[in-house]
């Protein structure tokens, strides 16, 4: 890891003391915790903090009382603090509402420190997970997926993984069949099992029925990419389902702030 400046030292210091004079349970993500798996570094000022849906309102609130100034940016999933220039995330679930904090992303945490403070990393299979379905046009984590799973392939658990994708599993043979076209010298890196597996759903799904009701699942993937399905074509939003937490109006909010991003990069 590079040295950081001493104002983002500080930053980064400050913030965790007010998490633990807090008592608040968090896990590092993001930036961070990618290097720590991967050894790439990205020069981020944003701090990325997952919490469970629970604690999401005290998160916020302890760091508005440390003098940090915050918003909720999207009640589904999202927080925000800034201290000067630097900003800290507080996620509670992902964006596309698949993935919310539970007590099993603590359970399987990995332990590390930070300038002296103890802490808990996000597990390798739920940054798979998270990951593996960002796939926007401006913004695409699939390298990040090979990456994490050439540095970590033999530390995944592979049966938590393949639940945790569930009856999305076709995401993860996706990511798992590029893997072996980027890296086609280590693909055995990926046990045969898992493979076979995968392909044993995908062999028995194409002797399944066709589902009667029009749904695009593309929505999982891109917030703005698949608006004109669910707009204009009558395709059902994945994101309404019952497996998964949005409501209508978390969906409005979400899409919605497609326009205020791009006001930001322009």
């Amino acid at each position: 890891m590079r040295a950081l400046q001493a104002e983002e030292r500080e930053f980064y210091c400050a913030t965790l003391g007010v998490f633990a004079n807090a008592h608040i349970p968090v896990l590092v993500g993001g930036a961070y915790a990618f290097a720590r798996y991967t050894g790439i570094q990205r020069h981020t000022k944003d701090f990325d903090v997952f919490v469970r849906g629970d604690d999401f309102t005290r998160t916020l609130t302890a760091l508005k009382r440390a003098g940090y100034g915050t918003e909720v940016a999207f009640p589904h999933w999202l927080g925000k603090a800034h201290c000067g220039e630097y900003f800290v995330d507080v996620i509670h679930a992902s964006g596309n509402g698949v993935s919310p904090v539970d007590d099993e992303w603590f359970a399987n945490a990995v332990e590390d420190e930070i300038f002296d403070y103890p802490v808990k990393l996000v597990p390798i299979e739920e940054m798979l997970w998270t990951k593996g379905f960002i796939q926007e046009r401006e913004r695409y984590d699939g390298a990040d997926v090979a990456h994490l799973l050439l540095a970590c392939a033999p530390r995944v658990n592979w049966q938590r993984l393949l639940r945790r994708f569930e009856g999305n599993w076709r995401v993860l043979l996706s990511h798992l069949i590029l893997f072996g076209f980027i890296y086609p010298t280590q693909r055995d890196r990926i046990p045969g099992w898992v493979m076979q597996e995968l392909m044993r759903r995908l062999t028995t799904s194409l002797s399944a029925p066709t589902p009667d009701e029009p749904v695009c699942r593309g929505t999982l993937l891109s917030r703005q990419q698949y608006l004109v399905d669910i707009g204009e074509w009558a395709y059902g939003d994945a994101r309404l389902r019952a497996d998964n937490c949005m409501t209508p109006s978390d969906i409005a909010t979400w899409t919605a702030g497609i326009a205020d991003d791009g006001a930001r990069d322009t």
